[in-house]
């Protein structure tokens, strides 16, 4: 199976074109290399996905016929990036959210119901 249909088969992607363009923008590898679109992935590949500021690695357990629940994934591929990359990544979305400009981008719970107060009383 191609390496930007299994992405998206174990819902990694939204969409097969995300997937096909996340490889294009160079952001996937097959093994240590990078892959292209057309790559053939088998159960044992490893597959890594560039998720800013790491790599997170997977192993291709199964190839499933076509695109699978959220149930079933578990049972296709699983996770082998290490401990502390996922911490790296924790913290590094934690420092994202805590230095949003105020009123920049989507409007969160809090600055809704602020809003409504305003408007409404």
């Amino acid at each position: 199976m191609r390496i930007d249909k299994y992405l998206w088969c174990v819902r990694l992607f939204k969409t097969r074109s995300l997937a096909t363009d996340a490889i294009k923008r160079e952001q996937v590898k097959l093994g240590d290399r990078l892959a292209k679109a057309s790559a053939e992935v088998k159960p044992g590949d490893l597959i890594s996905m560039r998720v800013s500021p790491i790599w997170r690695t997977w192993e291709i357990i199964g190839i499933p016929s076509s695109r699978v629940g959220a149930k079933h994934v578990p049972g296709l591929i699983e996770e082998r990036t290490s401990f502390e990359d996922l911490e790296k990544l924790e913290l590094a979305r934690l420092a994202k959210a805590e230095h949003r400009d105020p009123g920049a981008g989507r409007p969160t719970k809090r600055d809704r119901r602020d809003m409504d107060r305003f408007t409404h009383g």
